[in-house]
């Protein structure tokens, strides 16, 4: 009770010194576009996601968390007047919530996950997943099997990460759920093959995104140096050789351990938090097939591709290489879902699997299984938002380009460490690299030098994004696993740890090999991490033992 009434009256005193600055400072933007906060572009600007994160980790709750993050945000950025920290979190026009869910791009995410989760229920009431749930135990046999098949369909779907994530998870999920994989394995395997991929797939969103990020007056062709980046990106690399190492040697450890060995037991969750428990009753129909899922599923892949590659001008005579690199992936994931709603209404009526009744009933269902992740990727969104306005953007970039020319040896390793952790606070990998490829470029303005510090870049913010609880991509890969998030999180950060260690040792290694002037045989680096991780995969199954199964 003491703890209490103490807790009570710290907060009274807060509000109290609250209300009194506000009263004494205005409540308005007078002119908005020289207006700036006292913590802009210094380290306070970093406060708002560490406490975000920090609290996500120690309380378990993801929601209040972000939440706290996001006044604290709005509290520096109006200078502790709390009538204009109400405006900032609501209403700004550059990181506001109404404005963050008034952007298009953002607004066809939500659209096209809620398409997903219709999709999803349309799949289960029509003894689509059960079918394919039990095609699959006949010719899955093992966790291992399970866990490969996961993986393979991750690598298969590199379009996007948003659509991998979802489109995975809803595929395979019964698959694994069937061979004792926990909710937590599951949501990392997906979330491990989703932008990892992504970022060394040449057709992606996210080829398109660094693309773009290369400055147009710089003369550089910014898809070639893309693919010229892919075999130094060491933590894409890394990451998928973790999965296949960690899958074939039986190794799990730390918490993921944890949730693994009860899964084995029957418990798939280890946590009471179960989200979607009440979207998971699988129906069994005696008429239904496995072409019920492999048909949706196939014309969803399909139907977005094409969206895209429509978005981006590709049947106005564009090539198809541009026509990716310029389309717009909100727009075509929208499109490709509404085709592919439209496909499974008349297929389904065809086959009498569903009443129409019973299709008009899983669109509010699959809206309900989706209000965990919107909510989420909204208050994260705001983050982001929130932290934008703080400069926090201006402050690593200053601190990159300050240090750049006199520790130019070790930059790969230095812009790998601060593109994670920008990518970590901020919860975005493309805002990191729209970012820091500029700087990099200015240092470096051509050569191999340029090329392994770009895709030293698109490491680190690949591997922030991973671990970060507020980037959209996590909440996408625990969304589409069935997973409550802060387990995700919490499972799959030593492994991300790891890979990023072995990185951080193939960078500081490409450091040497340029000071020495052996800047040729700097691709040995990838071979070099790659022995590396293995023999740590082995010496940690050495000491915390394998699954048993």
């Amino acid at each position: 009770m003491k703890r209490k009434q103490i807790g009570m009256l710290v907060f009274i005193a807060i509000i109290v010194i609250l209300m009194v600055v506000t009263s004494q400072t205005p409540g308005t933007i007078a002119d908005a576009d020289s207006y700036q906060c006292k913590a802009y572009a210094t380290i306070l600007s970093l406060l708002p996601p560490v406490i975000a994160i920090g609290l996500a980790l120690i309380t378990k709750e993801v929601y209040t968390s972000l939440l706290a993050g996001i006044i604290v945000g709005g509290l520096l950025y109006s200078n502790f007047n709390l009538e204009l920290m109400l405006n900032t979190i609501l209403f700004q026009e550059e990181g506001g919530m109404i404005y963050k869910l008034s952007d298009a791009g953002n607004v066809g995410i939500l659209v096209f996950l809620v398409m997903l989760g219709i999709l999803v229920s349309l799949l289960n009431r029509a003894g689509g997943s059960a079918a394919f749930g039990k095609w699959a135990s006949r010719h899955i046999k093992t966790r291992i099997g399970a866990q490969i098949s996961v993986m393979i369909l991750g690598v298969l779907i590199f379009v996007d990460d948003y659509f991998n994530c979802l489109t995975v998870g809803s595929v395979m999920r019964p698959v694994t759920d069937r061979h004792k994989v926990s909710r937590a394995k599951l949501s990392y395997i997906i979330d491990a093959t989703a932008a990892p991929v992504c970022i060394i797939a040449p057709i992606s969103s996210w080829a398109a995104a660094v693309t773009s990020s290369v400055p147009a007056d710089s003369g550089i062709n910014g898809f070639a140096v893309f693919i010229q980046t892919i075999p130094y990106n060491l933590y894409a690399l890394l990451t998928l050789v973790m999965l296949i190492g960690i899958t074939l040697l039986r190794v799990d450890f730390g918490p993921m351990k944890t949730h693994e060995m009860n899964a084995i037991k029957g418990d798939l969750f280890t946590t009471p938090g179960r989200p979607y428990e009440d979207n998971e009753e699988e129906v069994v129909k005696e008429n239904s097939h496995v072409l019920d899922l492999i048909l949706p599923v196939a014309v969803l892949i399909v139907s977005c591709i094409v969206a895209m590659i429509y978005t981006g001008g590709f049947f106005s005579g564009t090539s198809f290489v541009e026509a990716f690199s310029g389309c717009d992936a909100s727009v075509g994931l929208v499109l490709g879902g509404a085709v592919t709603l439209v496909f499974t209404f008349i297929y389904y009526m065809l086959r009498d699997v569903l009443s129409f009744k019973e299709f008009t009933e899983c669109i509010p269902e699959g809206f309900k299984a989706m209000i965990a992740p919107i909510l989420i990727l909204t208050m994260a969104w705001t983050l982001s938002g929130m932290t934008n306005l703080l400069g926090a953007k201006v402050f690593v970039a200053d601190l990159v380009a300050n240090s750049a020319n006199a520790m130019q040896g070790f930059l790969p390793m230095i812009i790998f460490l601060v593109a994670a952790f920008l990518a970590f606070a901020t919860g975005t990998s493309w805002g990191t690299f729209s970012i820091l490829i500029p700087i990099v470029l200015g240092v470096f303005p051509s050569g191999q030098m340029m090329v392994i510090s770009i895709a030293s870049c698109l490491a680190g913010a690949v591997c922030g994004d991973h671990c970060s609880p507020i980037s959209d991509t996590t909440i996408m890969a625990s969304a589409g696993g069935h997973c409550e998030h802060v387990n995700h999180v919490a499972t799959q950060l030593p492994y991300a740890l790891t890979v990023a260690a072995v990185c951080l040792l193939g960078y500081f290694l490409i450091g040497i090999l340029q000071a020495a002037g052996l800047a040729g045989i700097s691709w040995l680096a990838l071979p070099v991490c790659i022995v590396v991780l293995i023999g740590v995969l082995f010496v940690i199954r050495s000491r915390t033992g394998r699954e048993e199964i």
